[in-house]
């Protein structure tokens, strides 16, 4: 862990001079002048057997054949979109993009038309590559349905046609982009809402993955089940960009399957997991039933939602091994925060950790940008080389997040200790009002998550006629028979103050997620106006 005694919420970049600037192509021909002949990358097969693999040469053999197609079809600059689910092709076209500088603009599998053409029309995508279909959605059928009406689409190219996707290869020539130029087009993940599409550099999403796994113990050598969407910069930056630049080896997986995923873990004795928190409650459901053994895992990370306490412990008690927490966002390439292996209990989970290497941290008063006095509640602020170039095609939505210093405004409200340690306490914009008087969320999730028979939980704010919002807890429950709202109540109040304790209890057996993986609290918020839930008794 670093070392510092700070004296207000101000923590400055830590980890030593920056390493050089460098693209995706610097990063892979540097992982594969280290080990050349080492396992890279392997293809999973949906009940977890080994289809394809590629030794760092071959991959880069092939992702140079397949950049030197794509420098037929496209200027360099371009947009191409992704739409598929995890496979090797996926990979190959993102790093290929990297050394045609081409932008890949990655879209979520799951889309549908409407949400495919904003996302192609926003980025001004000039081609999609794609796959048929995935978990039964047409996506060539919707695809081609989109692109008949988006004039500016001048090819379609399905990644499993190899005659078609490395067409050209033998004339095409690599190209030379720079680190601070861009190289792919996130889409928000839309927790509340409307996505905007966050143009990300080489620079900051290679080095921002390296680190991130340096951090979680991923080493030259080590290997990795990734389950975890590629559409999203955990899955192509933190996972695919990152293992490939520590030297690790990746066993991709089309998608996530606990069953398979451990099956796989057993036989590969594979050392690293990551998981969002309901990825990471299934794993442990499944280890626990099926009595693999797990005991490769060295070491696990999550995020991307609240991790109850009692999780990290299950997950020690299971894996033996400790969930290092990441916090981040996709305008951050993603992460900001994480913690350390050698932490504490109680910083492993109450924490999201210190800021990531190379990563300025503030905590700032959202009225004023003042900094704020050292444990004191208010925005978190990253400023750092991993901070996105802006939303694309966004004047306004940039300005609104990036201030005139450079400070990225996350949105989310914490609180920073002496010693650098950041926690979570709500997002701005989720606040509830309620009465006249502030309450955060987070607070009260985190109070909740203390309950054994709670797995995961959000909070969110109800329109009322006479406190103008009132407090709702959605909770899914491990238990056969969820708790009462009676129990539920006595519970909380003897954690928090009155006006904190929901006046809503609602129990869901799933949550509205957007593909990474995080709870859309607007949607359980549209859906208990809308009468879709029932409250406890």
């Amino acid at each position: 862990m670093y070392k510092v005694e700070l004296t207000e919420s101000y923590f400055p970049a830590q980890g030593g001079p920056e390493p050089a600037a460098m693209t995706i192509g610097d990063m892979l021909r540097k992982a594969v002048g280290r080990a050349p002949s080492q396992p890279a990358l392997k293809e999973l097969t949906y009940s977890g057997d080994i289809a394809r693999s590629w030794t760092y040469a071959a991959l880069q053999a092939d992702v140079e054949r397949l950049a030197r197609a794509l420098a037929t079809r496209h200027d360099e600059g371009a947009r191409i979109a992704v739409y598929a689910n995890n496979l090797p092709e996926w990979v190959l076209l993102e790093l290929a993009c990297g050394l045609a500088g081409v932008t890949l603009v990655t879209v979520n599998p799951a889309y549908q038309k409407r949400e495919l053409k904003f996302v192609l029309e926003q980025s001004r995508s000039e081609a999609i590559y794609y796959v048929t279909d995935f978990r039964g959605n047409p996506m060539q059928a919707i695809a081609d349905s989109v692109c008949d009406e988006i004039p500016a689409i001048k090819h379609r190219i399905l990644l499993t046609d190899h005659s078609a996707l490395y067409a050209g290869e033998n004339k095409g020539a690599l190209r030379d982009p720079e680190p601070g130029d861009a190289a792919q087009i996130q889409y928000t993940s839309g927790t509340t809402g409307f996505p905007k599409g966050a143009l990300l550099h080489h620079r900051g999403l290679v080095r921002n993955g390296i680190d991130a796994m340096t951090r979680g113990g991923v080493t030259q050598g080590g290997s990795f089940i990734h389950h975890m969407p590629l559409f999203h910069t955990t899955g192509c930056a933190v996972l695919a960009l990152g293992g490939i630049g520590t030297g690790a080896t990746m066993l991709l997986a089309p998608m996530f399957d606990p069953a398979m995923v451990v099956k796989v873990i057993e036989r590969e004795r594979t050392d690293f997991i990551l998981g969002v928190p309901t990825m990471l409650v299934a794993l442990i459901d499944e280890v626990r039933s099926s009595g693999s053994d797990v005991s490769s895992i060295e070491r696990i990370m999550s995020g991307g939602a609240m991790v109850a306490p009692q999780l990290c412990r299950d997950a020690r008690d299971v894996f033996g091994a400790p969930v290092q927490i990441v916090y981040g966002q996709t305008e951050t390439s993603p992460v900001i925060t994480q913690t350390w292996f050698e932490d504490t209990l109680e910083d492993l989970t109450e924490t999201i950790g210190q800021p990531a290497a190379h990563t300025e941290l503030s905590i700032r008063d959202p009225k004023t940008n003042a900094v704020m006095p050292i444990g004191e509640q208010g925005e978190i602020c990253a400023r750092a080389y991993s901070v996105m170039i802006g939303y694309n095609d966004n004047p306004e939505g940039t300005a609104a997040a990036i201030d005139k210093d450079g400070w990225l405004h996350t949105g989310d409200l914490g609180r920073i200790d002496a010693r650098g340690y950041v926690k979570i306490t709500g997002r701005v914009k989720e606040m509830i009002i309620r009465g006249g008087e502030n309450l955060f969320p987070a607070e009260i999730e985190n109070a909740m998550l203390e309950h054994a028979a709670i797995e995961e939980v959000a909070v969110v704010g109800i329109p009322d006629e006479k406190w103008g919002e009132q407090v709702a807890c959605f909770i899914r429950s491990g238990a056969s028979t969820p708790p009462s709202a009676a129990e539920l109540k006595a519970f909380i109040r003897e954690r928090l103050s009155p006006q904190k304790t929901p006046a809503y209890w609602i129990n869901v057996t799933e949550w509205p997620l957007t593909g990474s993986g995080k709870i859309q609290k607007f949607k359980l918020q549209e859906a208990y106006e809308a009468g879709e839930h029932e409250l406890l008794a």
